[in-house]
C-alpha cells in the first residue's frame, strides 16, 4: 500500500543539508507505487508534532534541484529532543496521530548525534504503539562526530572553509607582523571532538605555514605550556596563528568558555574561547593580537563547498529512500571508506542503536605528542574530504539561493502545544 513520507531537518544546518533534502525528494519520485507525497516538517520534528507539514510536490523540479546549491535549512530546523517513551508518551501518541491523519509510513530525519537519538526513538513506535513506520536517520553534522560513518555530510565543506580561512588570514597576519599583529586566533566549532579545528592543518603547504598551534577538546589546556609555545613560535616565525576549538577544556574538564545557559538539547552554550586566549596573551605576553569566531560562517559557506562533501550529502539521501522502500527501520546510511590507493567510498546501512548518543572523537593517533598539532595520519584522513569545487550559480555578483513556496498541508487535528 502506498504511503506518504515525512522528511525533517534537525540541529545546526550545513552548507549541503539541502542537497540531502533534494535527493530524498527526487529519489522518492522513482517509487510512485510505494511513496505518495513527501511532506517536509516545518522546523524539524516540531513540524510533525504541530502538524505543520510542507507539501514538497507544490515545488517545481528545478526549484528542488536548486536546493543542492543553497545553504541553510530550506524547511527550517530545530533543537528539540524527544524524551523517552516512558517519560513522555503523549509526544509519541501525537506523532502517530499525525502520521495516521496524513497516511505517513516513511520517516526521514536529517541530523547529527541528538537527531540520531530522536530517530531511534521514533523507530520504536511500531513496537510501542503498533503503528508501522520505516524510520531512517540521515547523517549530517559539521562536527563530524557521528559513530560508525567514516565522515559526516557537512563536515568536508566546513573543513574546506576553515582551512581556506586559516590560510588567507595567516597571509594577512604575516604581512603585518613586523609592526602590528603578532598573534591571530580563529575559534571554530567542536564541543567535544576536534575534527573542525584539526581540519585547519590542511592550510599548510610546508611545516612553517599556519596554523602553528591547534587547540583540541581532546587535550587538556595547560596555560604555561600554551604561552611558552606561543612565545616560541613568535620568536622563531615572527607571528603565530592559532586555531582553537570552542570546546577546549582545562585540567578539571571545564570548558574555558562556558556560559551559564544551555541549548534545547541540554548542552552548555559555548563561544568565547578566542577572546579568552587573546586576553591571556595580551596580559601575559604583551603581544598584539586579533581574534575571530567562524561561528555560522563555517557551516553555511556554500560558495566554497567541497564537491566530495556534496556527493556524500546526495548519496545518503538517495540511499535513505532505498532503505525505506525495502522495509528497513531504525538504520542510517553511513559512508564507508574503501581501502584503495585513490580515495573511494560506498554507502552502507548501520543500526541506529549503535550510533545514537555515541560521540566519535579525534583518535590519539591523529594528535601530535605535544598536543598542539595533528599528525600525517590525520592529514591523510582529512585531505580527500575537501577535494573538488561545487560552485553555485552567481546572480548579481553573489551566489544564488533558492526560495521555496513552502505550501503547508491543511491540518486535520486539533492544535498541539509543546
Amino acid at each position: 500500500m502506498k504511503k506518504n513520507a515525512f522528511y525533517a531537518q534537525s540541529g545546526g544546518v550545513t552548507s549541503v543539508i539541502n542537497a540531502t533534502a533534494a535527493s530524498v525528494i527526487l529519489e522518492s519520485k522513482k517509487y510512485k507505487s510505494k511513496i505518495g507525497k513527501v511532506y517536509a516538517g516545518k522546523n524539524g520534528i516540531l513540524g510533525a508534532l504541530k502538524e505543520e507539514l510542507i507539501d514538497t510536490s507544490k515545488e517545481s523540479i528545478s526549484a528542488i534541484q536548486s536546493l543542492k546549491s543553497t545553504p541553510g535549512g530550506a524547511f527550517g530546523s530545530c533543537r528539540f529532543k524527544l524524551k523517552s517513551f516512558e517519560e513522555n508518551k503523549k509526544e509519541y501518541i501525537r506523532l502517530v496521530e499525525v502520521f495516521k491523519a496524513h497516511n505517513i509510513g516513511y520517516f526521514f530525519y536529517n541530523g547529527g548525534n541528538d537527531s540520531a537519538d530522536t530517530a531511534y526513538k521514533v523507530s520504536q513506535i511500531s513496537k510501542e504503539l503498533g503503528y508501522p513506520i520505516n524510520c531512517i536517520a540521515i547523517p549530517k553534522t559539521v562536527d563530524n562526530d557521528l559513530a560508525l560513518t567514516d565522515c559526516c555530510p557537512g563536515f568536508g565543506s566546513a573543513a574546506k572553509y576553515i582551512a581556506t580561512s586559516t590560510m588567507e588570514a595567516s597571509l594577512d597576519v604575516a604581512s603585518m607582523s613586523e609592526t602590528s599583529t603578532k598573534v591571530f586566533i580563529l575559534e571554530v566549532m567542536g564541543r567535544h571532538a576536534g575534527w573542525m579545528a584539526a581540519s585547519s592543518a590542511l592550510a599548510r603547504t610546508d611545516k612553517k605555514d599556519a596554523p602553528h598551534i591547534i587547540l583540541l577538546p581532546e587535550i587538556s589546556f595547560n596555560q604555561k605550556k600554551f604561552l611558552n609555545k606561543v612565545k616560541e613560535v613568535v620568536q622563531h616565525n615572527g607571528y603565530c596563528v592559532i586555531v582553537a576549538s570552542e570546546g577546549v577544556k582545562n585540567s578539571k574538564g571545564q570548558f574555558l568558555a562556558e556560559s551559564n545557559t544551555k541549548d534545547a538539547f541540554g548542552h552548555s552554550q559555548l563561544g568565547g574561547v578566542a577572546p579568552y586566549l587573546a586576553g591571556l596573551i595580551s596580559k601575559k605576553l604583551k603581544l598584539k593580537n586579533h581574534w575571530a569566531v567562524s561561528d555560522y560562517l563555517q557551516r553555511s559557506a556554500r560558495h566554497i563547498a567541497s564537491k566530495t562533501d556534496l556527493h556524500h550529502a546526495e548519496a545518503v539521501g538517495i540511499h535513505a529512500v532505498k532503505y525505506a522502500v525495502k522495509g528497513m527501520n531504525g538504520v542510517m546510511p553511513i559512508i564507508v571508506r574503501l581501502k584503495n590507493k585513490k580515495y573511494s567510498w560506498k554507502i552502507m546501512p548501520a543500526s541506529l542503536s549503535k550510533i545514537a548518543n555515541v560521540e566519535k572523537k579525534l583518535p590519539n593517533s591523529f594528535i601530535t605528542k605535544d598536543g598542539f598539532n595533528v599528525t600525517a595520519k590525520a592529514i591523510k584522513y582529512l585531505q580527500p574530504l575537501i577535494q573538488g569545487e561545487a560552485y553555485p550559480k552567481f546572480k548579481n555578483g553573489i551566489p544564488h539561493s533558492q526560495k521555496l513556496k513552502l505550501v503547508e498541508v491543511k491540518k486535520k487535528l486539533p492544535n498541539w502545544k509543546i
